[in-house]
């Protein structure tokens, strides 16, 4: 896969099969099609955990396969100024992630209307993902605003509880884990029930099960946090 030179790399697992659909099965299916090299410009919102991320990162990793594509998170990037910009216009895919991080700064505005007007003159798909809509953010650039807001725009719902249960059984199925169904409930009441971290704790959780070449039960989760907390 084509890699921006900004140190920026994919979450290996965030792909789509591992995307549980539920509500958002219409943007899934729209992402898949912008892999496939479906040009315009789309704009993702919807709260924390919603799987916005998980989604940029799939539609990058499948495009890339095929296409020069790039993953640019403005919230870990914005620091390092509108640099990080140059190059952008000559992929075939970008997936822009945390805009709230630059709108309402009239330098990174202009740089990214910029990008955005390069990038449709030359027929690329562009992917941006934000909370909310962009009819909802202070731009500093009315233009740039109202181009954002000319483009698809799909809401990301949460999952309930009982989808996110479905979907960490989904992630753990793809690592060849079994995960029972009273191991996920038995998470899903002791943690916040956040997808980003639900996910975090059940790849640190495999990890603990593999090298101690034991199931992830109940009792087992028990030993790992214990030792956590009195290392």
């Amino acid at each position: 896969m084509h890699q921006l030179p900004l140190g920026v790399r994919l979450a290996d697992r965030a792909v789509f099969e591992s995307f549980l659909p539920a509500g958002n099965a219409e943007a899934l299916a729209h992402a898949r099609r912008i892999a496939a090299g479906e040009a315009g410009l789309t704009w993702l919102c919807g709260p924390p955990s919603a799987g916005k991320t998980h989604l940029l990162q799939a539609i990058c990793a499948a495009a890339g396969r095929s296409m020069r594509a790039g993953f640019v998170p403005f919230g870990d990037l914005a620091a390092l100024g509108v640099g990080v910009l140059e190059g952008l216009p000559q992929l075939n895919c970008l997936c822009i992630d945390d805009l709230e991080a630059v709108v309402g700064r009239s330098d990174w505005e202009r740089a990214l209307f910029s990008v955005l007007r390069e990038a449709g003159e030359g027929g690329a798909a562009v992917v941006m993902a934000a909370r909310s809509p962009p009819a909802l953010l202070k731009w500093a650039l009315a233009d740039l605003g109202s181009r954002c807001a000319a483009g698809a725009i799909l809401q990301l719902r949460v999952l309930d509880e009982s989808e996110q249960q479905q979907a960490l059984q989904l992630r753990a199925r793809l690592r060849g884990l079994e995960l029972p169904a009273e191991t996920s409930r038995w998470l899903q009441r002791r943690f916040p029930r956040d997808m980003r971290r639900l996910y975090g704790l059940l790849d640190a959780l495999d990890e603990a099960a593999l090298a101690a070449q034991r199931r992830l039960t109940v009792p087992f989760i028990r030993e790992v946090l214990v030792r956590e907390r009195q290392s």
